[in-house]
């Protein structure tokens, strides 16, 4: 047996430097599968990302799969990628299997929340607001350093990391407070802001939107004392006021206080985003 990649289409080339490539993956010149990569749209040119990679059921558990992405990493590799990520769905535990024993880590996940009828009031003594303008422009500017920041603690190099942010934040808030579709509110305790949160309409899956928590923080020296889960419990209703039954929002792997606060709501994880170094 001899498994080989074999383009099925043509590069598509950008002025900015991305790239991408459909292959066949063939078994001795036979077609027993396919890959998808491309250069990150995220991250920059020197990112890849393996966007899909599939063998066919009778001829999996053969090691064509390892196959497959060690070659698609090699292609990313000549074109100038340094690290390389993928997305798995959470209920696909061999492809789970699979990237780890190719050395692809957990850098976050993605987590939905089926939101039922009935409303959450804010506990006594807070209540909540719109962000105002001034105080968006201030979070603005330290939203974009802190995410970079974020992404470059989990090993992404620290240009690309620059690059990510202004592109999400350009790209989602293109009116700034008043673009479509997005609502940011303060919770107020004892006349103080102790925290905001940032959400929007979204379509987590074809055909269906919901709810998307974009960022939630308590200011640091408010924090222990239950305004993170007041913060998720105002999103949801703020979900439910736009008639929707669904909240979705992506977490870092390593903010484990996030993650269980998120898990003891009732929040599911939908998708693992994993990655390496090339």
């Amino acid at each position: 047996m001899t498994t080989t990649l074999r383009p099925s289409g043509p590069l598509q080339q950008g002025a900015d430097g991305a790239r991408a490539r459909s292959y066949d993956v063939c078994d001795n010149g036979r077609p027993v599968g396919a890959v998808s990569i491309s250069t990150d749209d995220a991250f920059g040119a020197s990112a890849g990302v393996v966007r899909s990679l599939s063998v066919d059921e009778a001829r999996r558990r053969r090691g064509r799969g390892t196959i497959a992405a060690l070659a698609a990493e090699e292609v990313l590799r000549g074109w100038g990628c340094t690290h390389v990520r993928t997305e798995v769905p959470a209920d696909n535990e061999p492809a789970r299997r699979l990237a780890a024993s190719l050395g692809y880590t957990e850098r976050s996940r993605n987590m939905v929340k089926t939101l039922g009828p009935d409303t959450a009031p804010l506990p006594e003594g807070l209540t909540s607001r719109p962000m105002s303008e001034q105080e968006y422009a201030e979070w603005l500017r330290e939203a974009v350093r802190s995410y970079a920041q974020e992404w470059a603690d989990r090993g992404v190099p620290p240009e690309q990391a620059r690059l990510k942010s202004e592109a999400d934040h350009a790209g989602n808030l293109p009116e700034g407070l008043a673009t479509e579709g997005v609502r940011f509110r303060v919770l107020v305790h004892g006349g103080a802001v102790v925290g905001h949160v940032w959400l929007a309409l979204r379509e987590l899956e074809p055909g269906r939107t919901a709810g998307f928590v974009f960022d939630v923080e308590v200011r640091e020296e408010h924090r222990g004392r239950g305004f993170g889960r007041a913060l998720m419990l105002l999103a949801e209703d703020e979900t439910r006021s736009w008639g929707r039954d669904r909240l979705g929002l992506h977490v870092f792997a390593a903010n484990t206080p996030a993650l269980r606060l998120y898990e003891s709501l009732g929040y599911a994880t939908t998708r693992y985003n994993l990655a390496k170094a090339l």
